[in-house]
C-alpha cells in the first residue's frame, strides 16, 4: 500500500530552523517527482517547491526561496524542506505530495 508520511515539524521560535522529512512507500519513489505544500489557517494550501525524480531540476516559490531548500534521497525514498529564519507567516501544515500520493502533513508553529 502507498504511503506518505511527513514528521519533522512542531513549535520553533522566530528565527529558527527546522528541517521537515517525508517517506514515501510502496512507490517507485526515483520515478516520481515530488511536491512541498504549506496550508496556513484560514489560506489555501500553496506550493512551495518541487523537485523531479533525478533531483536535477528543482523549483521553490519565489516567496520562500532565500529560505526554504527541498533535496531528496533516492535510496531513502525520503524528501527534506530545509527551512532556515522561520518566521511567524510560516505556520501551518506542511504537505508532502510524492507522484499522486499525499501525506497527512506536519504541523509547524512559529512563535515566541
Amino acid at each position: 500500500q502507498a504511503q506518505v508520511v511527513e514528521s519533522g515539524g512542531g513549535l520553533v521560535q522566530p528565527g529558527g530552523s527546522l528541517r521537515l522529512s517525508c517517506v514515501a512507500s510502496g512507490f517507485t519513489f526515483d520515478t516520481l517527482g515530488l511536491g512541498w505544500y504549506r496550508q496556513a489557517p484560514g489560506k489555501e494550501r500553496e506550493l512551495l517547491a518541487t523537485m523531479n525524480r533525478s533531483g536535477g531540476d528543482t523549483y521553490t516559490s519565489d516567496s520562500v526561496r532565500e529560505r526554504f531548500t527541498v533535496s531528496r534521497d533516492n535510496p531513502k525514498s525520503t524528501t527534506y524542506l530545509q527551512i532556515k529564519d522561520l518566521k511567524p507567516e510560516d505556520t501551518g501544515v506542511y504537505y508532502c505530495g510524492v507522484g499522486l500520493g499525499w501525506g497527512q502533513g506536519t504541523q509547524v508553529t512559529v512563535s515566541s
